[in-house]
């Protein structure tokens, strides 16, 4: 789910930082497989990096989201 697809209504937090949009994806498997809505964006510094490339770049740091209320579950997920 794209952060353009993630619902709005829910109060979306970080849950971590990964390196590029690929790891962010597989992280947001792992949770969504889990029943865990999850989104991701780049970081501001990650999005700038690709202003510079043309405009598309899915290297760099990008954010993982999920709802508050799932933060604890998503974090013992990933300590597996």
């Amino acid at each position: 789910m794209s952060p353009d697809e993630y619902d709005q209504s829910v109060s979306a937090v970080t849950l971590m930082v990964v390196g590029d949009e690929m790891e962010a994806e597989a992280v947001c498997g792992l949770l969504r497989t889990n029943g865990i809505k999850c989104a991701y964006r780049r970081t501001d510094r990650s999005a700038a990096v690709g202003t510079y490339g043309g405009g598309f770049a899915i290297a760099g740091p990008t954010e993982v989201l999920v709802d508050e209320g799932d933060l604890d579950t998503a974090r013992q997920l990933l300590k597996r």
